[in-house]
């Protein structure tokens, strides 16, 4: 299926643009995810959530080359992930009595 018809199906609402768009760039957000983050179940946990991002953001965006835009909402959760998960604890000082 070409990127303009998923585009359009994600456009009408149509629950198919996220099975479309799964069976076209499923592996490449997968790999974008992987390479990031390095534990499959927490790729594949991004991965979905691209999905769902995909849904809320279209419409109103229309994005002109999907796979780029895919990529971009994978990349960006895959980094939010990572950041979450290897975040260290700042600030926190404790007092060891002498």
């Amino acid at each position: 299926m070409e990127d303009c018809e998923i585009v359009r199906l994600y456009w009408d609402r149509c629950s198919d643009a996220i099975s479309a768009a799964s069976e076209k760039y499923g592996n490449y957000c997968r790999s974008i995810a992987r390479n990031i983050l390095g534990n499959r179940e927490d790729a594949e946990e991004c991965v979905n959530d691209t999905w769902l991002n995909a849904w809320n953001a279209i419409p109103p965006h229309r994005p002109s080359v999907l796979s780029a835009f895919l990529g971009k909402l994978t990349r960006d959760l895959s980094f939010n992930r990572y950041q979450r998960d290897h975040a260290a604890k700042r600030g926190v000082f404790i007092r060891q009595e002498a």
